[in-house]
């Protein structure tokens, strides 16, 4: 599966505010957005874009897709499947996004990064109302319950993200963890206000409804 593999820091940058993709350093001074807050490359610094239209529309879809980790057809097709269904497109596309599989292993604490969250997904460690699921992408529904398999759940890395979740914004309302039995509960579908990043997703909608 490809996947980005180049330094995290450079998308926070590029973006002009934080993606949160390196886990807890993102909540610390040694953040490379605190340190260099201007675009990466030889010119950064003195990099003094006029953006409007459709380079503002380009920017916004840029910054969302990488929050949520995800490459351009992926996310394409994400916001098709918005395109199809009632509602306004764009919340219905963010509620599709935080319903995925690896977000929701991200949201509950089991992992302090979306990429980390994946690969626990990737790798077998997560179980879905006590079956194995490995698809990153799958859709929870209310009343699924996401766990962790016994021999992951004692791994020291999981258990430090699960203390330390509340550093990290701690679980949105439509979330319910047992941090004890390292077990998570989606007691209700996201509603537009628990995602609490600065996206406008009119944005994304107008780009793609050119």
């Amino acid at each position: 599966m490809a996947r980005y593999r180049e330094a995290k820091c450079r998308l926070c940058r590029r973006e002009g505010t934080k993606l949160f993709l390196k886990g807890d350093r993102c909540f610390r001074d040694t953040c490379a957005v605190e340190k260099r807050p201007f675009p990466p490359g030889q010119h950064g610094k003195n990099y003094r874009p006029k953006t409007v239209g459709y380079g503002i529309q380009l920017r916004e879809k840029q910054k969302v897709k990488r929050i949520y980790r995800m490459l351009e057809t992926q996310f394409a097709n994400c916001f098709d499947t918005a395109d199809k269904m009632k509602g306004i497109t764009g919340e219905t596309l963010l509620m599709l996004l935080e319903r995925r599989l690896d977000n929701v292993v991200f949201r509950l604490g089991f992992a302090t990064s979306r990429d980390l969250a994946r690969q626990l997904v990737t790798h077998g460690h997560v179980l879905v109302n006590g079956r194995k699921v490995d698809i990153a992408s799958a859709q929870t529904s209310t009343g699924d319950v996401v766990s962790l398999k016994d021999k992951i759940k004692k791994n020291q890395q999981v258990l430090d993200s699960v203390a330390t979740i509340g550093g990290r914004g701690g679980v949105p309302a439509w979330l319910e963890l047992d941090a004890e039995g390292l077990k998570g509960t989606v007691i209700s579908l996201p509603k537009r206000e628990d995602i609490q990043m600065p996206i406008d997703e009119q944005l994304i909608v107008e780009l793609y409804s050119k």
